[in-house]
């Protein structure tokens, strides 16, 4: 075998692979697509047409309300690994899959607790205001404000890394009464604005929607308020608080027929985020009609309201368990709970949903709906900036508030203009829809293999030539 000389051909190598290596980004510098960093291990849910899936398995939401010290006592029942677990034992007998909570300390960890929750299979549904930073319905456009923003911005932050949050509720019976409507469009500017945040900071399309009040004169006006307009504007689900149904009743004497009629063209998923009548004897006999193939076309399940007793007299009755002693006993409610879970099971193959639907027709002006166009407020100005720097740290629970802090929104946002954009910056003012059509959320994410295959061919490429250059 004849001897060669490997310097010259090692320098040439050498020499390849640092001009190779020139024209490779610098990965260090890149701020690499949040999408990345997952906390949890459950698969995340995703909305098709009018339903929730994980994967190609349709999901039903299987839950209770939790939010032990209620509203009178806010505090963060996932931020104390010690609460969190001790109620988690108590969910697994129930065989649930949700619990919704409705104020969270978004200056507080929460890695343990979300973890504790995927590991039993369980995923959350947020609320993502606080008593202190949310909308006031009777003085909506004071309190939308940059602000409050920055609130629910953080809030996303921190849960956006848990593929088992479920979902965020941009709001909650905000729209309560005839009045109250004229906050229905800072409400879904916020949901809006949520939507174009997740998408800004490359988060995974994480849905977004509404918690409503089951008031009859403005129920259908608002679903189809917040199911109306650009995709940017149009909520990902439509969920409402729902206690008609009160024992002993049935699916055709409860208003619960009425309202599949209504809802059955509806295209986006619609949930109960709170149901439980206490008027009379709970038996939970709706449970086996939520889970039925009469409703599963347009409802995707519900949470009941709620797990532990809180309150006064009338509000302790919807209590599953007493935690006055700090561990649960469980009340007569729970076991029956249990049962009614247990016996009903969820149809088969996709429970008849739909994927083909179209947005809703906005409602106009009346005597019950006192919205005057289907125009939302700008985002104000101040707010843009977390597009690109992103939120920072949030106020938590022991912040100033935000309802008087203004400035509020300045004008009258063009149609579109919450799409999410590449540079991060608020599209809020004058931008006009994409010509290439309507786009989701998700739209705005770094592809998940952007520089993969430049770094690999860049590593295959060096190897080869040196591995060449020494036979």
């Amino acid at each position: 075998m004849k001897g060669i000389s490997v310097v010259a051909p090692v320098a040439v190598a050498l020499n390849a692979a640092s001009a190779y290596a020139s024209i490779i980004p610098d990965l260090s510098s890149i701020e690499m697509p949040n999408v990345f960093k997952r906390a949890t291990s459950l698969q995340s849910v995703t909305v098709n047409g009018n339903a929730f899936y994980t994967g190609n398995d349709r999901f039903y939401i299987r839950g209770v309300d939790y939010q032990p010290g209620g509203s009178s006592n806010a505090t963060d029942p996932i931020a104390d690994p010690s609460i969190c677990q001790r109620d988690i034992a108590e969910f697994q007998k129930l065989k649930i899959n949700t619990v919704r909570v409705y104020t969270v300390d978004n200056s507080a960890d929460h890695d343990s607790c979300m973890q504790s929750l995927a590991n039993a299979g369980i995923y959350l549904a947020l609320d993502v205001n606080t008593p202190k930073y949310s909308i006031n319905q009777d003085s909506p456009a004071d309190s939308y404000n940059a602000e409050y923003l920055q609130s629910i911005f953080a809030t996303i932050d921190e849960f956006a890394k848990y593929s088992n949050t479920l979902l965020f509720f941009s709001g909650n019976e905000d729209i309560n009464s005839v009045n109250t409507t004229q906050s229905a469009p800072y409400v879904k500017a916020v949901t809006r604005d949520m939507k174009q945040y997740i998408g800004n900071r490359k988060y995974r399309s994480i849905p977004v929607g509404y918690s409503a009040a089951d008031v009859d004169e403005v129920r259908v006006a608002t679903a189809d308020f917040f199911n109306c307009g650009t995709d940017d504007e149009r909520s990902d689900f439509f969920a409402f608080n729902d206690y008609s149904w009160c024992d002993p009743s049935s699916f055709q004497t409860s208003s619960w027929q009425t309202k599949v009629q209504e809802f059955g063209n509806y295209s986006i998923p619609i949930f109960l985020s709170e149901y439980g009548c206490t008027e009379t004897t709970r038996k939970f006999e709706e449970v086996a009609t939520l889970y039925s193939t009469q409703m599963s076309g347009v409802y995707s399940g519900g949470l009941v309201y709620e797990y532990s007793k809180e309150g006064d007299a009338t509000q302790e009755k919807y209590g599953l368990v007493d935690l006055s002693s700090g561990t649960p006993s469980e009340l007569p409610d729970f076991a029956t709970l249990q049962s009614a879970f247990a016996g009903a099971s969820n149809p088969s193959g996709n429970g008849g949903a739909r994927s083909n639907g179209t947005a809703s027709t906005c409602p106009t002006k009346s005597s019950t709906w006192l919205v005057d166009s289907d125009a939302l407020p700008a985002m104000p100005a101040k707010a843009s900036q977390y597009f690109s720097s992103g939120a920072g740290k949030g106020p938590g629970l022991t912040g100033d508030g935000s309802q008087d802090a203004g400035p509020g929104s300045s004008g009258t946002a063009s149609a579109g203009s919450g799409q999410p954009t590449a540079s991060g910056t608020s599209g809020s003012s004058a931008a006009s829809p994409s010509s290439s059509g309507k786009k989701s959320a998700a739209d705005g994410r770094v592809s998940d293999l952007s520089f993969g295959p430049m770094v690999c061919g860049a590593v295959v490429f060096v190897s080869s030539l040196a591995g060449a250059m020494l036979l």
